[in-house]
C-alpha cells in the first residue's frame, strides 16, 4: 500500500510536466509559425512597393513621354513659286570638266539657292489658308518652326523640276504651337507673358478645327539631330549614333579583353599575393564612381593621346574601363560555376589545359558570359556623368559618320532638354528621350535572357 501511494503522486506530476511541456512547444510553434507569417507578409509587402514605385516611375515617364512622339504639323499647298525662286539650271557635270571645276560650279549653284526666301514661299501658302495672314507676316510665321525653311530648299536642291508647281505638303508647326495646341500651356495668362502673339494663337485654333494643324507621329524625332534655332525640329539621330559608336566599342573592346581576363586569372593565373592584388583591386574597380572614370579619360585619352574632344572613340574607351570589372568578375563567376569534374575528365582523356578550357569550359561558360557581358553594356549605355567630363555634353547639330566625329550620347542629350528654358515643350520631349533609352536597354537585356535560354538548351 505504501508503494502505490508513493508511486501515484510520480506519475501525476510526469503526466503534469508532459502536458506543461506540450503546451511550452504549442506555444513556441504558434509563436514560431505567426512570426514567419510576419516574415512572409513583410517580404510580400516590400516587393510589392518595389512593383508599385517601379510600375509608377514607368507610368510617369510613359504618360509624359509616349505623347511627344506625336507632334503639331501643319499641311499646307506649297507653291514653289518661278517669281520668288530665280536660280539657273542646276549644274551638270561635263565630260571635259574635272571634278574640281565641277564642285565649284555646284557650290556657287547652291550659294544662289542660299539666297532665296523660302519664308516668303511659306508665307503665302499660309495666307491661303487665312488671308489676313499676308498682312502680319511676323505673326504667321511663328506657326511654322524655321528649320522647314531649309526643307524646302533641300526639296528643291534634289529636284529643280518642282520650281513653278504647287506640292501639298505637312510641316513642322513651331513648338510654341505645339504646347499650345496640346493644351500644355496656361492659356489665362496675359499676352505679355504668352510666347505666341495674340493672332498666332486666334489662327492656331482656328487651323487646328479645320484640322490643318494636327498632331502627327513625329519622325523628326528619330531622324534629326538635335537643334537650337528650331525647337521643333530638335531630335535624338545624332545622340543615338554618337551611343551606337560608343557600344560598338565597349562591345569590341570590353568584351574581349574582360573575358581573356578573366580566363586567364580563374584558369590558368597561380595562386599568390600578385593575383590576389589584382582581384581585389578588380573587385574595388567595380564599385569606383562612374565620374572617377570620366576624370582618368580626360587626363589620358584627351591630354595625353590628344584623342578629339567629345568623340564616341574617347567616350567608348571610357566606358570600356568602366566596364570591364563587371565583365570580369561576372566572368569568373560563371567559370567558378562550372564543376571541375569537367576539367578533370577532359585532362583524363588526354587534353592540354588550354583545351580542356576551351573545348569544354567555355562553351558551358557561354550563357553566363553573355548575360554578363550585355548588362554590363546595358549599364554603360545609361551612364552620363563620365561622359560630360570628356566634353559630350556640347551642342553638335549634326550626325557623326565616324568615331572620331564630335558627337553626344543619349543620357547626355537627356541631360540637355532637361534644362532647356522652353519647358512645356522639352519636358515631354525629355520623357520621350528617356523611353528610347529605357527601350534600347530593355531590348539588351532581353537580347542577354534569349542568348543565355538559346546556349543553355543548345549545350
Amino acid at each position: 500500500m505504501n508503494t502505490e501511494t508513493v508511486n501515484m503522486p510520480d506519475q501525476n506530476d510526469l503526466a503534469k510536466k508532459r502536458d506543461l511541456m506540450q503546451q511550452r512547444v504549442t506555444k513556441s510553434l504558434k509563436r514560431r509559425h505567426s512570426q514567419e507569417q510576419r516574415f512572409r507578409m513583410m517580404g510580400i509587402a516590400a516587393v510589392a512597393m518595389a512593383l508599385a514605385f517601379v510600375a509608377l516611375l514607368f507610368i510617369t515617364i510613359l504618360s509624359k513621354g509616349v505623347p511627344a512622339f506625336w507632334q503639331a504639323h501643319i499641311t499646307l499647298d506649297i507653291h514653289f513659286d518661278e517669281q520668288i525662286i530665280k536660280i539657273d539650271e542646276k549644274p551638270v557635270r561635263m565630260a571635259s570638266e574635272s571634278e574640281a571645276e565641277f564642285n565649284q560650279r555646284f557650290l556657287a549653284w547652291q550659294t544662289q539657292l542660299g539666297f532665296i526666301n523660302f519664308n516668303r514661299i511659306i508665307l503665302n501658302a499660309i495666307a491661303n489658308e487665312i488671308p489676313e495672314a499676308a498682312d502680319h507676316p511676323r505673326d504667321a510665321m511663328q506657326l511654322v518652326t524655321s528649320g522647314e525653311r531649309f526643307a524646302l530648299r533641300d526639296m528643291v536642291r534634289d529636284d529643280p523640276s518642282i520650281i513653278g508647281t504647287t506640292q501639298r505638303l505637312t510641316l513642322l508647326a513651331d513648338a510654341n504651337i505645339d504646347v499650345w495646341v496640346k493644351g500644355n500651356v496656361d492659356r489665362d495668362l496675359p499676352t505679355s507673358q504668352q510666347q505666341i502673339s495674340t493672332l498666332t494663337q486666334e489662327w492656331a485654333d482656328e487651323l487646328a478645327d479645320r484640322g490643318v494643324i494636327e498632331n502627327r507621329f513625329s519622325t523628326s524625332l528619330f531622324m534629326n539631330p538635335d537643334s537650337r534655332s528650331s525647337l521643333a525640329s530638335a531630335g535624338l539621330a545624332g545622340a543615338f549614333m554618337g551611343s551606337l559608336m560608343m557600344m560598338l566599342i565597349v562591345m569590341f573592346l570590353a568584351v574581349p579583353i574582360g573575358v581573356a581576363s578573366a580566363i586567364y586569372l580563374e584558369e590558368f593565373a597561380p595562386q599568390n599575393k600578385l593575383t590576389d592584388l589584382i582581384e581585389v583591386n578588380i573587385n574595388n574597380l567595380a564599385a569606383v564612381p562612374s565620374i572617377v572614370f570620366g576624370l582618368l579619360g580626360a587626363s589620358v585619352f584627351i591630354l595625353w593621346f590628344k584623342l578629339p574632344l567629345s568623340a564616341p572613340i574617347v567616350g567608348g574607351l571610357v566606358l570600356t574601363l568602366m566596364t570591364l570589372p563587371t565583365v570580369i568578375i561576372a566572368t569568373r563567376s560563371t567559370l567558378k560555376a562550372i564543376p571541375p569534374s569537367i576539367r578533370s575528365a577532359a585532362l583524363g582523356l588526354g587534353a592540354s589545359k588550354v583545351q580542356a578550357v576551351l573545348h569544354h569550359v567555355l562553351p558551358l561558360a557561354i550563357p553566363g558570359i553573355l548575360t554578363g557581358a550585355i548588362l554590363g553594356i546595358a549599364q554603360a549605355l545609361g551612364e552620363a556623368a563620365p561622359l560630360l567630363l570628356i566634353g559630350m555634353s556640347s551642342f553638335v547639330a549634326s550626325v557623326p559618320s565616324t568615331p572620331f566625329e564630335q558627337s553626344t550620347a543619349l543620357p547626355v542629350q537627356i541631360f540637355l532638354w532637361q534644362g532647356n528654358e522652353l519647358r512645356n515643350f522639352f519636358e515631354a520631349r525629355t520623357s520621350a528621350a528617356i523611353v528610347v533609352l529605357l527601350a534600347l536597354m530593355i531590348s539588351l537585356n532581353a537580347v542577354a535572357i534569349w542568348l543565355r535560354k538559346h546556349f543553355e538548351t543548345r549545350w
